[in-house]
């Protein structure tokens, strides 16, 4: 029987424990990760083996040899640049002529490879890939299988919406010969990527074999501790090199303890450690030739080779990689990583989740906070639904500012960008460090202070800048700050885009230019007017000022009433301002959800003042809640439908985009008026790729039907524009804003939150789908379920540890009943898992 070894990671994740060292060879208990897989394959039989070996290749050519050491017959294939897996495995086409296993030499598991040959034999399969569940699957390759184990649809690392199920793709793989035919050579492919979805596509015999046991991707610092723990406890079935002297303490050969030492159970001691007199091992790997001096102690922790710990040094939780030392009283604490060869002297202290690249000197007395390169913070992950959020100069400082600037420039590669913000103190100050960490990768910086993000997008086009970012301040207590990147076409950036920003982020190790390619910085003015002057050429004016539209305008910023005022009154409204004071009579910062909670004063002063409708502004443009007349809120719901209403009246027979929540009568509007619509996932982004193509293919200066063209785009992402295309409509059609809105269908949704752990979202999502016929279900962003009176939709949260329930029916008593049946299910299934 034959197997690829798939040897060629870097582990980039992983730095520094793989600066020096490819991913394969990182210890764990004290022997190369890449041994426990050559293990594994010789107790199923598999000892012909290819090894496919990219980064520093020689290191695994001169461990292994020709195998023999290990029972095997092992030959290497090189890559001199990176192929995919898929490449990879192509390279060694010339040996693989029977069926054989695909595994990868950096991940740990234990997994029966003997059974999932009987599986993909006994199913006739071409390929058959080794699925195992998880509690948490955004990291992975979801694979969605039938009651046979045929697999029906991949989704690659999905977002909360996507996670139709808990059983993920762990890179082992039963192949046939002719899946490579599927694989050009010398190109980069994936098979997950590439080949399994094609093989997908024309029908081919393609299986998931869910199998039990333990499995571990060593991804990252945090799973790569964890496997050392796992093993201790006895959760994985590998053989260890020591022997155990007592229950739960392991030796090997030539350790020393000093009696006054102190080792405790779980702990893994490596060939020719000394433990000194009052010294202290517990939960612990030690690697070998440790040096652990009275009264040092490692608790948690794991070391590699030749590691010295002097007098009253302490780990906790900590990685110490090869020859690191530490002097008197230094300290590494939890998730922090001191790399080959480092030095903390006298005092130094390494705080959790920092990392200390290879060779470098801590000095004495030092509290290292930062990674010793460019810096670090203990952030999982930087990126919410939409955009990065967090509190100002707290969790978003200056320092953590730069680095994302400098993280987002080394994925840009190239061109400008613009910064904006919007005037306050907070923002200025980030964005001057954004801008620090965009120059110094070599990227020129525009600087529009003072802007909201329907100005900073069309801005973003005319400068033909490379991305943005908006930065807006809300909330006092404390102050909240959000930044909003923005791609080269002005839309949201995309979720692959938002990973390599967090990739670089946590990773740290960015370039920084030499002097003579340092980018620069160009402060621009508030460019309002333009964007006035841009909207008013679109706009039938004369019909709006014979209009003379009243207009209360809630509590709208400084900033929007520097764009809007002027606007809306050379379009000859009259605008009823309402203020709110902030502390010490400054002005009151609030968030668009905020706001909305006033929408009733708003409705108010609409009758009082007997005013066509009342507005309120989200602070950053993008959207709007309405009052008619009549003093009556447009709910959400109602505003979805009445933006893709203005479309439909504007151009019949259109194709709307609307989220996969949004009600079902715009299909009836749709009906009506000879349209379409397209649900997309609820993340805005989804929306704007399709409303982009729509407004590049449209000039919104020429006339349709004696009417200006609708901008989908502009519509929905910018509520200033979206404001006076409304105005300009009742003013041309000579109606008011209820009428226009009696022509939307009775709305009937109803929507529910409920909390659920987010280790059990991708178990009980998996449950759902299993017990909902495949005609009924429907899986464009969560599960959305059609029933013969309705449908209901559940949507896993992104950013919270809960699900969402939309239901819809014939009527109000039908829309609870499907939203309820679906809470209790849930319920029901977190008390059953």
């Amino acid at each position: 029987m034959k197997a690829v070894v798939m040897a060629g990671g870097e582990g980039s994740r992983l730095r520094p424990l793989t600066c020096q060292v490819p991913k394969p060879m990182v210890p764990v208990m004290n022997r190369p990760l890449v041994e426990y897989t050559a293990e594994l394959l010789t107790r199923h039989g598999i000892s012909d083996v290819a090894v496919t070996l990219q980064y520093l290749p020689e290191q695994i050519r001169e461990h292994f040899g020709d195998g023999s050491g290990f029972n095997m017959r092992m030959r290497y294939y090189v890559e001199d640049d990176p192929l995919g897996t898929a490449g990879s495995v192509k390279n060694a086409a010339s040996f693989l002529d029977e069926t054989f296993v695909v595994i990868s030499g950096d991940a740990l598991t234990d997994m029966d490879l003997t059974h999932a040959l009987e599986f993909h034999r006994k199913r006739g399969a071409m390929a058959t890939l080794v699925l195992t569940t998880v509690n948490n699957p955004l990291e992975y390759g979801l694979v969605i299988t039938d009651g046979e184990g045929r697999i029906t649809r991949f989704v690659e690392k999905p977002g909360w919406g996507e996670v139709f199920s808990d059983t993920v793709n762990t890179g082992i793989y039963v192949l046939e010969p002719e899946v490579l035919e599927y694989v050009e050579s010398g190109q980069m492919v994936d098979f997950s990527k590439d080949v399994f979805p094609r093989l997908l596509e024309e029908g081919a015999a393609l299986y998931g074999c869910v199998l039990p046991g333990y499995w571990c991707d060593v991804g990252n610092i945090e799973q790569y501790t964890q496997a050392h723990r796992d093993v201790l406890a006895g959760r994985v079935n590998v053989s260890l090199k020591a022997r155990e002297s007592e229950k739960g303490i392991w030796m090997e050969e030539g350790v020393e303890v000093h009696p006054r030492a102190s080792i405790y159970a779980p702990s893994y001691l490596g060939e020719g450690t000394y433990v000194g007199p009052g010294a202290e091992v517990k939960e612990a790997v030690l690697g070998s030739y440790n040096w652990l001096e009275n009264l040092s102690s490692v608790k948690r922790g794991v070391t590699w080779e030749g590691v010295c710990l002097e007098r009253k040094s302490n780990v906790r939780g900590a990685v110490l990689c090869n020859r690191s030392r530490m002097a008197p009283r230094t300290a590494a604490y939890e998730g922090s990583v001191v790399g080959d060869g480092s030095l903390l002297e006298e005092g130094a202290v390494v705080k959790p989740e920092v990392k200390v690249w290879p060779e470098k000197r801590v000095e004495s007395g030092t509290i290292l906070n930062e990674n010793l390169i460019w810096g670090t913070h203990g952030m999982r992950s930087l990126f919410g639904l939409e955009g990065v959020k967090g509190e100002g100069n707290r969790e978003l400082t200056p320092e953590i500012a730069s680095k994302i600037g400098a993280a987002y420039a080394a994925v840009l590669k190239e061109g400008p960008v613009l910064l904006s913000g919007d005037g306050s103190s907070m923002c200025r100050m980030l964005a001057g460090a954004l801008s620090s960490g965009l120059v110094s990768t070599g990227r020129n910086v525009y600087r529009l202070e003072e802007s909201v993000v329907p100005v900073t997008r069309r801005l973003l086009l005319k400068l033909g800048c490379r991305g943005g970012i908006h930065l807006r301040q809300y909330g006092d207590s404390p102050p909240m700050v959000h930044f909003k990147f923005l791609d080269q076409k002005g839309m949201n950036i995309s979720r692959g885009e938002e990973r390599k920003i967090e990739q670089y982020f946590f990773r740290g190790d960015f370039y920084r230019s030499y002097l003579h390619e340092l980018g620069e910085e160009m402060e621009l003015p508030p460019l309002y007017s333009q964007y006035r002057l841009d909207l008013l050429q679109r706009l039938k004016q004369q019909e709006l000022q014979r209009a003379g539209f009243r207009i209360v305008l809630g509590y709208p910023t400084s900033l929007l009433q520097k764009v809007m005022l002027p606007l809306l009154k050379q379009l000859g409204c009259r605008v009823i301002t309402l203020h709110s004071g902030g502390a010490a009579g400054g002005e009151e910062i609030l968030s668009f959800k905020s706001l909305r909670s006033r929408r009733r004063e708003v409705a108010l002063a609409v009758r009082q003042h007997s005013a066509h409708m009342g507005v309120i502004m989200d602070p950053d443009g993008e959207q709007l809640l309405l009052i008619d007349e009549r003093g009556r809120i447009v709910e959400e719901d109602t505003y979805t439908a009445l933006l893709s209403l203005l479309i439909f009246r504007a151009r019949r027979g259109e194709t709307v985009a609307v989220p996969v929540n949004a009600t079902g009568a715009i299909e009836e509007l749709a009906q009506k008026y000879q349209g379409s619509v397209l649900r997309t996932k609820t993340a805005p982004r989804f929306r704007m790729e399709e409303m982009y193509c729509e407004e590049e293919d449209n000039d919104e200066g020429k006339e349709n039907n004696l009417r200006p063209k609708v901008s989908p785009f502009s519509l929905n992402f910018d509520g200033i524009a979206a404001l006076v295309y409304l105005l300009e409509f009742l003013a041309v059609e000579e109606t008011r804003l209820s009428y226009l809105l009696s022509d939307i269908p009775e709305i009937r949704t109803r929507q529910k939150e409920i909390p659920c752990p987010w280790g059990k979202k991708g178990i009980i999502m998996r449950r759902l789908i299993e017990d909902t016929p495949p005609e009924k279900a429907e899986m464009v962003d969560g599960l959305k379920v059609h029933h013969r009176e309705g449908w209901a939709l559940v949507l896993p949260d992104a950013e919270r540890p809960s699900y969402h329930v939309y239901g819809e029916g014939l009527n109000e008593e039908i829309s609870a009943s499907l939203t309820d049946f679906y809470v209790k299910k849930i319920h029901r299934l977190q008390k059953e898992t």
